[in-house]
């Protein structure tokens, strides 16, 4: 799925955002206790995740299962916030609506065993270029010419005797 943005009507083209969105999921246990989600460093995009659901899987004990998100703060220090605490019996799954964070944000089973599965999107924002916007341009005018319709006729009338 994409998406276009439009940040300022008057910078025309430029300031244009593109944003693509890809499932993401992990799942975090006593084996593999933490997850770290990274963007590539070497890319001009940026990179975030949307947190959706967490939710205990098949074979979950009875026991609290408290999962923990780190990540950067407004000021840009890393700060740990509890997002769910799940328990067979009572809670096995939290719905967080659309939570979203900037990479890198490590999601960590702070207590309990699992299994967890934390669902959601991988958000990628990108700038995008006037080539791009010409492209897409130069396809609709295209498209335009095939489908120009002919000019109506009027009809011939008939004359009554």
């Amino acid at each position: 799925m994409s998406f276009t943005d439009e940040e300022s009507s008057d910078a025309g083209l430029a300031g244009q955002t593109k944003l693509e969105s890809f499932l993401f999921s992990c799942e975090l246990s006593s084996k593999v206790p933490f997850y770290c989600f990274q963007g590539d460093e070497d890319d001009d995009q940026e990179h975030f995740i949307e947190l959706r659901t967490v939710c205990l899987g098949e074979g979950a004990q009875e026991e609290n299962n408290v999962v923990e998100v780190t990540a950067l703060n407004h000021q840009g220090k890393t700060t740990s916030v509890p997002i769910a605490n799940l328990h067979i019996n009572c809670l096995p799954m939290v719905s967080l609506g659309e939570y979203e964070l900037k990479a890198p944000v490590t999601i960590r089973l702070k207590a309990g065993s699992g299994p967890v599965t934390i669902s959601g999107l991988h958000l990628i924002a990108s700038e995008v270029e006037e080539s791009d916007f010409e492209e897409e341009d130069d396809e609709d005018e295209d498209d335009m010419e095939e489908e120009e319709i002919s000019p109506v006729k009027p009809a011939k009338k008939k004359k009554l005797q």
